[in-house]
């Protein structure tokens, strides 16, 4: 029986399986990025638009 690691032990993390990306932190750079880019364009097309 193989022992469950411990939460404090940093195991390889295990790619996310999205083509294009590596690490989690590049799907997480991206989702963050996007979500930048969505609220900067809403601020921009509300000051167009009002």
């Amino acid at each position: 029986m193989t022992p469950a690691p411990r939460p404090d032990e940093r195991s390889e993390a295990e790619p996310p399986g999205v083509p294009g990306f590596g690490t989690w932190r590049g799907v997480y750079l991206l989702v963050f990025g996007w979500f930048l880019l969505v609220v900067i364009l809403l601020s921009v097309f509300t000051g167009i638009f009002s």
